[in-house]
Order: structure tokens, then C-alpha cells, then sequence
């Protein structure tokens, strides 16, 4: 059984209500989107791992093999692409099935609460069919005159 259809519902009828995303303040660039749509799940009573730095996908159903991965796009701006730090998309990722869901909102909101302007939940394969590449990201430790300093070889994929 799938979450898919429920969260979209559930997400849908939160933006139609006027549920506005709430950002900490403008240094908050990144988990406002997260935030809005974690409190979507909770409201569905599904269990999840919370994010974490660098974890993918987002979010990541805990009785159920699903994912999300969260992109938020402010508006006006990007209009035909989008980037994905350390990992290329895909439907499928260690087993689990994974869901990208994109979120606009306003680039210059008026506040810390914003509406979300356009709403999208697809599967990882729309993206990207091809299950073949396998990303590694590399780092070492060592480096600098007293080998303090650690070297993060990170991919960046940039989406066209």
C-alpha cells in the first residue's frame, strides 16, 4: 500500500485552506519547506525518520519503503531547473521508492509566513529512469600543514 496519493491530498487541501509555510527568520533558507511538509505527515499519523544533514531521501516513511525528497524553489526565479546536492535523482534508493516533491513559494515574501504558490509530488523515475549510476561521494582528512583540514569531494547535479 501506498502514502502517495493521501500526502498529496493532504498537501493540496493544507494550500487550499491557506496553511501558510513558517520560516524561523530570514537565515532559515533551507527547512521552511521541510517544516510545512513534515507537518503534513504528522497530521496523516505516519511515522517517519526526521531529516538530517545530507540525509536522502528527506524524509523516509518507517513502516512503508517510501521517500521524499524535498525541493523548495522561490518565485520568481528558477523557472526550468533545479539542483541536487550529492544525489542524482531516482525512483529508488536502497530499496525504498522515492517521491520528489517541489514546493514554490515567494522569493521576497512580506514576513515569515508565506503561502505555497505551486504544488508538485512525483516519482523518482519521472525524473530519472536510469537505476544504474551508483554516486559515491569521496572525502579524506589529512590535508594542510597539520593535517587538520578534510576535503569533501561533493557532486552537485544540476537539473535541465
Amino acid at each position: 500500500m501506498s502514502n502517495v496519493s493521501a500526502i498529496f491530498k493532504t498537501c493540496v487541501q493544507a494550500i487550499q485552506r491557506g496553511e501558510l509555510i513558517e520560516r524561523e527568520g530570514r537565515s532559515d533558507k533551507e527547512f521552511h519547506f521541510q517544516n510545512w511538509f513534515k507537518q503534513r505527515l504528522e497530521t496523516l499519523g505516519l511515522n517517519f525518520d526526521s531529516p538530517g544533514r545530507n540525509s536522502y531521501p528527506d524524509f523516509r516513511l518507517v513502516r512503508f519503503a517510501e521517500g521524499f525528497e524535498l525541493k523548495g524553489l522561490a518565485y520568481p526565479g528558477r523557472e526550468v531547473d533545479y539542483d541536487c546536492n550529492s544525489q542524482v535523482p531516482c525512483g529508488e534508493h536502497n530499496g525504498r521508492q522515492v517521491y520528489y516533491v517541489f514546493g514554490r513559494y515567494p522569493i521576497n515574501p512580506d514576513g515569515n509566513r508565506y503561502p505555497v504558490l505551486d504544488f508538485v509530488l512525483c516519482h523518482g523515475s519521472f525524473l530519472n529512469a536510469d537505476t544504474t549510476y551508483l554516486h559515491k561521494n569521496r572525502s579524506f582528512r589529512g590535508f594542510g600543514s597539520y593535517g587538520d583540514i578534510l576535503i569533501r569531494d561533493r557532486k552537485m547535479y544540476h537539473l535541465h
